[in-house]
């Protein structure tokens, strides 16, 4: 018998197949939902996943200005960012970024679930947010995903 066939066959990067999924987070709460959608980015739902290989799906979030939150973390949780000069500290409460920028609640709690490294900066070009039900991306026929 050879020996080879009982070893787990490892992807490579050239071998990858990507589907493109639709996620519909209306009336979803932020954390759960983020960490379905970072599940698939990163290839996990398949049984092919590879730690080095970057094998996840495109995933698109549509209606990204419906998500909820539970408890009083519209009022309470605060996105922070730093220009890198001094006095350059900003701080932003959930509810302002909602009315401002709806999607980047959803990038924010996706990328930090994400690895912290090329592969995951590679992962996280794969995720689109939009707010509405209406996307660009027809084309690649996109597919409901079912959690």
């Amino acid at each position: 018998m050879d020996t080879l066939s009982y070893r787990t066959k490892s992807l490579r990067k050239e071998d990858v197949e990507r589907n493109w999924y639709v996620v519909d987070v209306e009336g979803e709460k932020v954390g759960r939902i983020s960490s379905k959608i970072a599940h698939v980015l990163r290839g996990k739902h398949k049984p092919s996943y590879t730690p080095h290989v970057d094998n996840g799906d495109y995933v698109i979030v549509i209606n990204a200005e419906k998500v909820r939150f539970t408890g009083k973390k519209w009022q309470q949780k605060v996105y922070t960012s730093y220009s890198g000069y001094p006095g350059g500290q900003k701080q932003t409460v959930a509810s302002e970024l909602l009315a401002k920028m709806p999607e980047r609640i959803l990038e924010k709690a996706v990328k930090g679930m994400l690895p912290k490294n090329r592969l995951g900066r590679q992962m996280y070009q794969k995720l689109f947010v939009y707010k509405g039900s209406n996307h660009p991306h027809d084309a690649q026929k996109p597919q409901p995903f079912k959690f």
